[in-house]
């Protein structure tokens, strides 16, 4: 049984229905595709695609001394979000499960024992292992007066009709950021109120000043800034009490996007029924993905592990190996990505520098490649950028992070490497086309063999053979 159609429970359903396992998925929306399919991902990236041409038409128009006419259609942006969303729609089709062999339910799923759900406290059926993802939500902070006005999230941004002309979004985290900079690109005047005293907090120290320098071309960011209070005037304008460094100051927005992260779908479960550990909000398991009762499992957002939609569908095929053959397989987040999907991308592999200086001390190495000095984004004259490799001093990769162009493409080749335990060095190895972007892989790989070639012993002993053999 599996609690939950979004990415992590249509990974386990599919999975175990095609191995022949009796499947039954409960979903309490009337489609399968949980929230990234119609509220994150899928929406997000549409708007994201849209907002850059916008974005490159006008850039073009600068560099080659045309003129543009009128306003972008925020009309017709919505209508590609849309579309997206019903054509991957297709893949997730309840038609599609059900031929499968799934048996879909759809309601509110409540735990009366740890073999039993109940759903919409109606229909009772059993399970002899069960899933939960159930996912997340947006968080809503308890901002006086905010309830009281109208407010979007990912789950009711893409509904809008008009863009707004000045809007807030409250948390500078990867959502509020890339709806940020994007409704920036069709002439939204776009302030962002974050609580701490940077963005990308979690990323390479190296990457934060890049992506912080390109965003603030478009947004304004107000850091170390707590939202106290909103109320509408006469107007219906939203009027904004926001505290930074102790000053208190008022603005007035159109729309408000609360970014303020993210809250488990977890109180209706009752798991407090069958006493399934809870911490923070989040669902304990252990590395097989096991809840405190055995034939219970938790993946995706729930659990609380690596909140994204990649990883729930890698910790639902961890489970279907667990739990369908019972082939005890632990789940493994070291060569797990994520990507920030502003312009530029930011890029995040592993280790961060100061993961690896908390860990190994000074024993480990960094190779850097700016993008101006890979002739594929010169070319491009979109040059802005920075790839990070860090390793072991025998070369294994411990992480590696970027900034650029399309990033979360041309980074690939690492992950593979890492997964297979590779070196960094083995990449330069690897004949690239040329001029292409993947090449700053291949010249920060480089690096690692002129370390090794150039330094130390190699040379003097290349020197004497060379003497030698001539």
């Amino acid at each position: 049984m599996v609690i939950g159609g979004g990415a992590g429970g249509l990974t386990v359903a599919s999975g175990a229905a095609s191995l022949g396992a009796t499947v039954a998925l409960i979903e309490k929306n009337s489609e399968l595709g949980g929230d990234c399919l119609h509220y994150g991902c899928v929406p997000s990236k549409a708007f994201i695609a849209a907002a850059k041409e916008v974005h490159q038409a006008q850039r073009a128009a600068e560099q080659f001394g045309f003129e543009l006419n009128g306003k972008p259609d925020f009309s017709t942006a919505m209508k590609r979000v849309k579309d997206a969303i019903a054509h991957i729609q297709v893949h997730d089709s309840k038609e599609r499960f059900t031929k499968l062999g799934v048996s879909i339910y759809h309601g509110e799923g409540t735990f009366k024992d740890k073999h039993h759900v109940v759903i919409n406290n109606r229909e009772i059926i059993k399970g002899k292992k069960i899933v939960i993802a159930t996912g997340s939500r947006p968080n809503v902070p308890p901002i006086e007066g905010l309830k009281e006005v109208k407010f979007l999230t990912n789950e009711s941004i893409f509904d809008l009709k008009n863009k707004p002309d000045r809007l807030l979004v409250i948390g500078g985290g990867p959502i509020g950021l890339e709806m940020a900079q994007s409704f920036a690109r069709f002439g939204s005047e776009v302030t962002v109120a974050e609580a701490g005293p940077t963005i990308f907090g979690r990323e390479d120290e190296d990457m934060i000043p890049i992506i912080k320098k390109e965003l603030e071309k478009e947004i304004s960011i107000l850091y170390n800034a707590m939202t106290k209070k909103v109320e509408a005037n006469a107007k219906g304008e939203k009027v904004v009490t926001i505290k930074q460094n102790n000053e208190l100051k008022t603005y007035t927005f159109d729309e408000i996007i609360v970014s303020a992260g993210r809250k488990n779908n977890i109180e209706k479960l009752g798991l407090e029924n069958i006493g399934v550990d809870v911490d923070k909000g989040a669902i304990v398991v252990n590395d097989y993905l096991q809840t405190s009762i055995s034939n219970i499992y938790a993946i995706g957002d729930i659990n609380g592990n690596f909140p994204f939609t990649h990883a729930a569908g890698m910790e639902g095929k961890v489970v279907v190996r667990n739990a369908v053959f019972g082939i005890k397989g632990k789940v493994n987040y070291d060569h797990t990505p994520w990507v920030t999907y502003t312009d530029p991308e930011v890029y995040h592999l592993g280790l961060t520098e100061q993961d690896a200086k908390d860990k190994y001390g000074e024993e480990f190495r960094t190779y850097k490649v700016a993008m101006n000095d890979v002739d594929r984004f010169i070319a491009d004259r979109n040059n802005v950028g920075l790839l990070k490799v860090i390793t072991k001093k025998n070369g294994h990769i411990l992480g590696a992070h970027a900034v650029g162009k399309n990033a979360s493409d041309w980074m690939q080749e690492i992950v593979m490497a890492k997964t297979n335990g590779l070196k960094i060095g083995s990449i330069s190895n690897v004949i690239h086309p040329y001029p292409t972007h993947a090449a700053i892989v291949q010249q920060t790989a480089d690096l690692y063999w002129r370390e090794k070639l150039f330094n130390g012993s190699i040379p003097t002993i290349t020197k004497k053979y060379i003497k030698w053999f001539r």
